[in-house]
């Protein structure tokens, strides 16, 4: 059974399947939505109640307090971002009721465990990514679609325009790579609340020309494939799927160190890695891949090889099924984590 967003793109996307339910909680601690959520679990008896974001994970422990079956389902968590976990008590009482963690990447086990989650309830299990899928998409060409010279190298970053995604550093080390690589142009796809911050960045630093905000597109894996490098500016990042989307497209990455990305990007065979908010580094590595075609075409080929070999669709489904059994086999007390973990951090 599917709970999503009546009005979510998952809830679009899986219309067609079957035991779909529309559930929106009003906010962290909405207790009308979670009392329906414990009817639907009385209903169902599942094994398994699966919870994919904080919110999510509040919704689950509420309504396994309002009475749950019996026996009651084992809660599993997702954890995909490397934020801390909320210091409050409601959070620390919530992420309590949890048997397992699935994280996204050992950096986000490691924060997990700094914030009081005892290791033996963490597993994790990398995204995974249908190489075959991506490979056989349709190529949308960026020049066309964005009236861009022809021949002129395309670098692109794909995420929400927010602050831990780090396109202000992006923009930053645009002049730097301009004046080694003139005819340079950035297209950054998606949508957030630091557009007009950014548009203003961009026209401040004359950047007009070379920079285009191209906002959310259904198509942008067919419009990525056109790119020459991708561009991951992250300051935090969990593990960064479009990163594994980028290497099964067979174009090389310039990434940030932050969070799970140096788990995706081998430094120096599938692309280049540098420090955090460092627009020159940044911006030295763009260069050096746009001057070496052949150092793009093999590091492009090596990536695309690393997401086959470690992060397909197979592999991620079948870590996920064995957390699943994992927490299957747990007893009802395993839920509880030790009272005296005081989960700390930022957020």
């Amino acid at each position: 059974m599917l709970i999503a967003h009546g009005e979510g793109e998952l809830y679009r996307r899986a219309s067609e399947g079957p035991d779909l339910v529309p559930l929106a909680p009003r906010s962290e601690v909405d207790l009308s939505t979670a009392w329906k959520l414990s009817r639907i679990l009385r209903q169902w008896h599942p094994q398994i109640l699966h919870a994919h974001d904080p919110h999510a994970v509040a919704m689950a422990a509420l309504a396994l307090s309002f009475g749950a079956p019996d026996p009651c389902p084992r809660l599993v968590v997702s954890r995909r971002v490397d934020f801390h976990l909320q210091p409050h008590s409601f959070s620390r009482w919530k992420y309590r009721q949890a048997h397992l963690f699935i994280a996204a990447s050992d950096a986000i086990r490691t924060i997990l465990e700094h914030d009081g989650i005892p290791p033996q309830q963490i597993v994790v299990v990398h995204d995974g990514i249908d190489v075959a899928k991506v490979s056989r998409l349709p190529t949308v060409d960026m020049h066309t679609e964005f009236w861009l010279p022809h021949g002129a190298p395309v670098l692109v970053n794909v995420g929400a325009l927010v602050g831990h995604k780090g396109q202000k550093h992006l923009i930053d080390a645009m002049p730097l790579v301009l004046r080694d690589v003139p005819d340079a142009h950035l297209v950054i796809f998606g949508e957030g609340e630091l557009r007009p911050a950014l548009e203003k960045q961009i026209k401040d630093l004359h950047l007009d020309k070379h920079v285009l905000l191209a906002g959310f597109r259904e198509d942008v894996l067919q419009l990525v494939k056109s790119a020459d490098v991708f561009v991951m500016s992250s300051v935090t990042e969990g593990l960064g799927s479009t990163v594994l989307d980028a290497m099964a497209m067979q174009l090389p990455v310039v990434g940030t160190r932050a969070g799970g990305i140096p788990e995706a990007v081998v430094d120096g065979e599938t692309g280049l890695l540098v420090a955090l908010a460092q627009p020159p580094d940044m911006a030295a590595a763009i260069v050096r891949l746009l001057k070496d075609p052949a150092l793009r075409e093999c590091m492009g080929r090596a990536g695309q090889a690393r997401v086959s070999a470690q992060f397909g669709v197979a592999r991620m489904l079948e870590g996920t099924l064995n957390a699943y059994r994992r927490a299957a086999a747990m007893k009802p007390s395993a839920a509880a984590l030790n009272s005296s973990a005081q989960p700390s951090g930022r957020a």
